[in-house]
């Protein structure tokens, strides 16, 4: 095995690991695949924004292609259980045997360590009131918050700020879990006992230790190759806890020390990685893809700056609200701010931006990605906004022209009659 790889061998492995090798998304989708794609990657991050679509359903369509989202939500709660709600890298879906090597994570947060500030009291002084609340879903059966607070937030004992953080504790310190989320995305809770198979509780609890350093194996796996502060970020490992651990996993053999030319930090390869057969894929990535959400990273491999511009007030952002990197042969080669517009059924391209040096076909299979997009979402036109003009992705007259001569399904709608676009 290799000790020194160059930049360009590092990104092949990471992309092989990450499930964009050779990738085939013109073939179905059936349960079975949904279900090997997370766990290669070992968790879907989840987040409330539904700006385009909710972001567990993205990295999938960026792997697999086109696939039933109605059928991720049936693999996601299908009884037993495979997998399950919890803080793995944020919010996360979870192949379900990672929860006992979650359940130090559980731990500390009973004694209100690793939590959010205001979901500490519940760990403390507050405790009286989450045991209430644990007591009355023992009792009762699911709960929402909205189902505690109800309409009447400022009245009783449970008001909704109070009942949402006890339930948030509660789920956070693993006495409580997710058995699905509404169509609102609510969270629903119950105990775990009447939600997790029992094969999978009745697992002896592992070392903090032991767990911890089978969360950084599983990373590696995942990445294929990593710094210590990668390995550690995807399921978001304490520093300090990680060390050691990561040491154990070089003694062992599961990761080897490399060096990668044009990286300042330690590198280490997954023993079982490999680099791609090719890198023919293209495909939009999400802001929270595994691929690129840790922005230190994704600028080392791929020399892109990337940063989520959500929370930026909209006149100082750079290249839009809600913007997905474009993948296409193995580089990051454009950036595209997208909206579901979804009451007048189009895919928006708000911004487009393309990288310098970027190949000369980008934005035609740019455009060809756009579209697969919006058929995926079940939205019958795509829109350029003027702002977002590039040669091959200029207005929509180019856009109908290219799409009549193609023989696509979509129609086309002038950008002016979209006010939020």
């Amino acid at each position: 095995m290799k000790t020194e790889l160059s930049a360009l061998e590092a990104r092949r492995i990471a992309l092989a690991a990450q499930g964009f090798d050779a990738i085939s998304r013109g073939s179905a989708v059936g349960a079975a695949r949904i279900r090997a794609a997370i766990g290669r990657l070992g968790l879907l991050q989840i987040d409330s924004v539904n700006v385009l679509a909710r972001a567990h359903y993205l990295p999938l369509f960026s792997r697999l292609g086109p696939y039933d989202r109605d059928l991720l939500d049936a693999v996601s709660v299908a009884r037993p259980k495979r997998f399950f709600e919890y803080w793995g890298h944020e919010a996360s879906l979870l192949p379900v045997d990672l929860q006992p090597l979650l359940r130090w994570r559980m731990a500390r947060a009973r004694h209100g360590q690793g939590v959010w500030q205001r979901l500490e009291p519940f760990a403390g002084e507050k405790r009286a009131e989450a045991d209430a609340l644990l007591a009355r879903i023992e009792r009762e059966g699911p709960l929402a918050a909205s189902d505690v607070a109800g309409g009447r937030a400022a009245k009783g004992m449970w008001q909704w700020s109070d009942a949402k953080h006890a339930l948030e504790w509660l789920f956070w310190s693993g006495q409580v879990a997710s058995t699905h989320r509404r169509s609102s995305f609510e969270r629903v809770y119950d105990l775990p006992e009447r939600v997790l198979p029992r094969a999978v509780l009745e697992i002896p609890t592992p070392t903090g230790v032991d767990a911890r350093r089978a969360l950084l194996a599983r990373s590696a796996k995942a990445l294929g190759i990593a710094t210590a502060h990668d390995l550690r970020d995807y399921y978001r490992i304490p520093p300090a806890d990680a060390v050691p651990a990561i040491e154990q996993l070089i003694e062992d053999g599961t990761l080897v020390p490399v060096h990668v030319r044009g990286w300042q930090h330690q590198a280490y390869l997954h023993r079982d990685a490999k680099p791609g057969r090719r890198l023919g894929a293209s495909a939009l990535l999400s802001p929270f893809d595994p691929l690129v959400w840790h922005r230190p990273r994704t600028e080392r491999l791929f020399g892109f700056r990337y940063r989520l511009e959500i929370y930026t007030p909209a006149h100082k952002r750079e290249h839009g609200y809600y913007v997905l990197p474009f993948l296409m042969d193995g580089a990051l080669v454009a950036r595209v701010d997208l909206k579901a517009d979804r009451k007048v059924g189009a895919l928006v391209v708000q911004r487009a931006h393309v990288e310098p040096g970027a190949p000369a076909d980008t934005a035609e299979r740019l455009l060809g990605e756009l579209r697969l997009t919006a058929s995926w979402l079940g939205l019958p036109s795509l829109v350029v906004s003027p702002v977002a003009a590039h040669p091959g992705l200029e207005d929509v007259r180019d856009i109908e022209a290219h799409s009549s001569a193609a023989g696509s399904p979509f129609s086309t709608i002038r950008s002016d009659l979209i006010a939020s676009a």
